[in-house]
């Protein structure tokens, strides 16, 4: 189910260990040590989808401290 998720909706380990309530870990170790032995073609797409999030990774970060910080600017100008 967990390689299945990941492959069809591109979801990061971190959402994917969120939406099933296990550890970031257990969700990485699944689905790169375990799911090879139990399905290798569902192994393979899910591999692409965690490299393709891996390079993406930078983006995400930067966006989420760009907004970080736009918020504080908002929160600094309407302070007395």
């Amino acid at each position: 189910m967990l390689g299945k998720y990941i492959a069809r909706t591109g979801a990061t380990v971190r959402r994917a260990a969120e939406e099933f309530g296990i550890a970031k870990s257990t969700v990485h170790k699944t689905v790169t040590e375990r799911l090879p032995h139990v399905n290798a073609a569902l192994a393979e797409q899910v591999r692409k989808v965690l490299e393709i999030n891996l390079a993406e990774r930078h983006i995400r970060g930067g966006e989420a401290t760009r907004k970080k910080y736009l918020g504080r600017e908002s929160r600094t100008d309407a302070t007395p």
